[in-house]
């Protein structure tokens, strides 16, 4: 990363923490995170064992390489463990997270201006050179900015990750992260973000590689009037466990968040784990919330664990649902298109396509969205020539 001069930077408020067996409590301390056994609860649909390179504190560790091109106004500096701490939406919920956090040889903050307005995407570009990297990044939205930030991870290795982000008020935010990893990479971390009053973000996670991913995405609010948009796509081949773990905490009243995670699997032990859940508490009145997740399974010998959940303390609300499906082909849609000429094997492409293309359409960056509509054409040709050979 270039760096530059820091500027003042936006510190985010506390939270009350939650008690409850879904969320560990917060801790920087390392010691407070002991090596799971796989028997907890937020660790019993993880891979523990493949993840063990990321448990430990005295494995040699660099960073990933990172490469980005800085519009004017936009400021990355470093910052010490102290200053990381104080910016930190919250402190690390997990042993990944927190080791991360706690021996990177790089923090960054990166801080887009208040008022700042850019209309060309921020594209940060992280490469692994396949030893063990962790990083601890802060990303800082001034009040009223508008900005498209692109996290992009591409090459080998393991990967432990703390992030930050801190959204000011007013400000518009899209920020795509893109999990493009070699099948052999191990990546395990927390993102944090809080959406500032009457600010509103939108967020595409999309896992298309490693061998292993699990991320832990935690969402709250600093002021009534926030809108979040979470959005999701990953795909799954044989042997591969992708995970993701979701918390949107309405904390503040008359906010809103909408979530959609969508993966296709394909492949004898392919994994894919979606846990969300979604707190409302007393003081969150006026809220609307929905969180929805589906699967379509492209062969036999996939696994999915889906687990949608609702906490709320109060009936002061708008409105609040969840919704998980997982399963085969539709076959009614197969029928619809069949019935007017459509070949089944164009039927299922199709129908495929329109599975993900209400997401991939939401990133708003043509370069991404092609990138996406091509993995979705590789995986309809894998399912394809496994169906042939069979």
């Amino acid at each position: 990363m270039t760096t530059t001069v820091n500027s003042a930077p936006i510190v985010a408020a506390a939270v009350e923490t939650v008690e409850s067996h879904l969320h560990p409590t917060p801790s920087w301390d390392v010691a407070d995170h002991p090596v799971p056994t796989g028997r907890e609860e937020i660790w019993r649909f993880s891979p523990v064992k493949k993840l063990r390179k990321l448990f430990s504190e005295d494995a040699e560790t660099g960073s990933l390489d990172w490469d980005v091109a800085l519009p004017e106004g936009i400021v990355v500096s470093d910052l010490s463990a102290d200053e990381a701490r104080a910016l930190a939406v919250e402190a690390p919920v997990d042993r990944i997270s927190a080791i991360a956090a706690q021996g990177p040889l790089r923090r960054s903050h990166i801080q887009i201006p208040a008022n700042g307005v850019y209309d060309e995407p921020i594209v940060f570009t992280a490469k692994g050179d396949g030893g063990l990297a962790r990083d601890h990044i802060v990303l800082s939205v001034g009040a009223n900015a508008q900005a498209t930030v692109v996290f992009h991870f591409v090459g080998a290795g393991a990967y432990a990750e703390k992030s930050d982000f801190i959204v000011g008020p007013g400000a518009q935010l899209n920020i795509v992260t893109l999990q493009d990893w070699d099948d052999d990479t191990v990546h395990g971390g927390q993102r944090s973000l809080s959406v500032g009053r009457d600010a509103q973000v939108k967020s595409v996670t999309a896992s298309l590689g490693g061998g292993v991913v699990r991320l832990q995405e935690n969402f709250r609010y600093d002021g009534p009037g926030g809108e979040l948009n979470s959005y999701g796509l990953y795909f799954v081949d044989s042997g591969q466990h992708i995970q993701h773990r979701l918390f949107v905490d309405h904390n503040e009243p008359h906010t809103k968040s909408n979530v959609d995670y969508r993966g296709a699997l394909q492949g004898k032990g392919a994994n894919a784990v979606w846990i969300g859940d979604v707190l409302i508490r007393k003081a969150a009145e006026g809220i609307d919330t929905y969180e929805s997740n589906k699967n379509l399974l492209l062969t036999e010998g996939c696994k999915v664990d889906s687990v949608p959940n609702l906490e709320i303390e109060t009936g002061e609300i708008e409105g609040a649902g969840h919704s998980s499906s997982t399963g085969r082909f539709d076959e009614l849609q197969l029928f619809y298109l069949r019935s007017r000429g459509v070949p089944e094997r164009e039927a299922r492409r199709l129908v495929v396509h329109g599975f993900f293309w209400d997401i991939i359409r939401r990133i708003g960056i043509d370069s991404i969205q092609e990138k996406l509509l091509e993995r979705v054409e590789r995986e309809i040709a894998a399912v394809e020539s496994a169906g042939a050979a069979q």
